[in-house]
């Protein structure tokens, strides 16, 4: 591997092609994630969305913005102090992610209803807290959407004590595509660079959302969707559209 194998030019032209080719390859899954996403929200329900790390993007990128669904959730470990009491002190733990019970405690604080669908983003799909949170999901019932890397969470082993994956819990999984160690370009000497699991990620959350958007309107339904709060009157026709949604979805600052 030479140093001519990485440049600005290089990545766009290989982040590209993974990005078309999940775009033709996984139509089929989006679809049936779509079908998670419409099924949920024609019920009434909330789609309660959680990642730790980067992963927090797609999370961001499903929950709570400009042209996506209103009912969303966006779930993160700082709920332990933002609503479950805890001192600030307990986010200074890089490992917390990896602590048992911790995922117990957010599905507590969400306290999501029956009909909610959860979407869990980990391009590992392997570390504690988001293997509770699945295993978590699955018993108390809920649908379960799960993004992920299906080449890193095949080529590790679990980090959970019952031995399971993300991937073995989940519903429907929409595979990111990114390598295993999700940096694209590898570098001579060893190592790589520029991670790819975000711009993936992103790209199968807005394909998923605009399918679903396709299934909804098929059946005569509205989908309820985001204005911009920075186009006049869009904060006010989002605080109406919220109303249905009360004390099941948090807006907080961010």
């Amino acid at each position: 591997m030479s140093a001519e194998s990485v440049s600005a030019e290089i990545f766009a032209r290989e982040s590209l092609a993974v990005l078309q080719h999940i775009t033709e390859s996984g139509r089929e899954t989006v679809s049936r994630a779509a079908g998670l996403i419409a099924d949920c929200v024609r019920t009434d329900g909330v789609i309660q969305a959680f990642g730790t790390g980067h992963s927090q993007a797609m999370v961001l990128e499903l929950a709570g913005r400009a042209g996506g669904l209103v009912p969303t959730n966006r779930l993160s470990i700082a709920d332990l102090v933002l609503y479950g009491g805890d001192a600030p002190g307990v986010l200074d733990d890089p490992l917390l992610e990896r602590q048992a019970g911790v995922a117990d405690r957010l599905y507590d604080l969400a306290a999501p209803h029956p009909q909610d669908l959860f979407v869990i983003v980990s391009n590992s799909g392997v570390n504690k807290v988001i293997v509770e949170m699945a295993l978590r999901v699955k018993e108390r019932g809920h649908r379960l959407l799960a993004i992920t890397s299906l080449a890193h969470t095949r080529a590790v082993p679990a980090g959970h004590p019952s031995g399971k994956k993300l991937v073995d819990l989940a519903d429907v999984v929409l595979d990111n595509a990114a390598p295993r160690g999700d940096a694209l370009l590898e570098l001579p000497g060893g190592g790589a660079v520029c991670a790819l699991s975000t711009l993936t990620g992103a790209m199968l959350v807005q394909l998923t959302v605009a399918e679903a958007a396709a299934q909804l309107l098929a059946a005569g339904d509205r989908p309820p969707v985001y204005v911009s709060a920075n186009v006049p009157g869009g904060f006010e026709s989002n605080l109406e559209l919220e109303k249905r949604y009360a004390g099941r979805i948090r807006r907080t600052a961010s």
